[in-house]
């Protein structure tokens, strides 16, 4: 299931230069709150092969190992260290229990994912650029999607302790 909502999200993009925007970030803290830093940085790892071998579960159905040397490869290599993250502090309690800290949470893998990403892209295109078009214009959804996992986690808490 986890890798499956990872391909999904993968398909919700805004394209852009020389990295489209898309859910994979939102998807990445998602499975690394519900399944834990263990099982959350296997999931993300697991789909991430399903990418490189071929499958069309990468961003707007991309697939293939070309990814993983490219422009988005920095990024792609973050996702299961964010996920981690995420998952590591949703068992400290950073989770649907404590909204903000789950947002914080959230805000952390995501800043995970720009920092790898934008590390790897300044390697090919320079520091500049790559906070230009690597960085920079991610920084709103990051917040934006961090402000939705937050919610989101809250909403199947309370579902959760009802049931």
């Amino acid at each position: 299931m986890g890798t499956l909502f990872l391909a999904l999200s993968s398909y919700v993009e805004v394209p852009m230069v020389p990295v489209p925007m898309t859910m994979q970030t939102f998807a990445v803290a998602m499975v690394g709150a519900l399944y834990g830093w263990r099982l959350g940085g296997v999931t993300i790892v697991a789909w991430l092969i399903e990418g490189a071998i071929g499958l069309p579960v990468l961003s707007g159905g991309a697939a293939g190992a070309v990814h993983f040397v490219g422009p988005t490869a920095g990024y792609l290599f973050a996702f299961p260290i964010a996920g981690a993250v995420v998952g590591w502090l949703a068992e400290q309690g950073w989770n649907g229990n404590k909204p903000v800290l789950a947002f914080v949470a959230g805000l952390a893998g995501n800043l995970a994912c720009l920092a790898m990403g934008g590390a790897r892209l300044a390697v090919m295109i320079g520091a500049d650029q790559a906070f230009t078009h690597g960085v920079a214009p991610f920084l709103v959804g990051a917040v934006l999607k961090s402000a939705l996992g937050a919610a989101a986690l809250a909403v199947l808490q309370r579902v959760a302790a009802k049931h």
